[in-house]
């Protein structure tokens, strides 16, 4: 599977429908374009997933957003796009990078540990205080954020 990942360059670019399978606030996934960098993988020209990153304090990055379509989970999409930010990051002055999961995200917190993160702390009752409706993941409600970070 020959994955090309490119970087966006426009807001209006950046494909909405994944942004959204991470992230059901389409509000805070736009406030996080406006701020963020975003990029995309592609196989065959078409878009299969989406990571964006915003600088969230001196010297620190957050992956604010990672999606791949449902249908090609666990194929190493995810991991891949992960680690090319990652590196991209590496060449920047960026010292620290952060990113965050649900509390029913077991799968995702194996890809994140995978990738170099490390669990260090948790914000509990994140999901209820940021988002306006409940979500729910394998049958357990979101409700605390796991915060996981990578120093570089």
């Amino acid at each position: 599977m020959d994955i090309t990942i490119k970087k966006l360059y426009s807001k209006a670019d950046a494909p909405m429908d994944l942004l959204l399978l991470a992230d059901p606030s389409e509000e805070l996934v736009n406030s996080y374009l406006d701020k963020g960098i975003c990029y995309t993988a592609e196989i065959d020209g078409e878009t299969v997933g989406v990571v964006l990153v915003m600088e969230t304090k001196a010297q620190t990055m957050e992956v604010m957003n990672l999606a791949v379509k449902e249908e090609l989970h666990n194929k190493g999409i995810g991991k891949q796009l992960l680690l090319y930010v990652i590196e991209e990051i590496k060449k920047s002055d960026i010292k620290t990078i952060e990113i965050g999961t649900g509390n029913p995200g077991v799968v995702q917190m194996l890809l994140y540990q995978k990738c170099g993160f490390r669990i260090v702390g948790i914000d509990f009752d994140f999901f209820r205080r940021t988002h306006p409706e409940r979500i729910y993941e394998n049958g357990i409600e979101c409700r605390d954020m796991i915060r996981m970070r990578i120093e570089l």
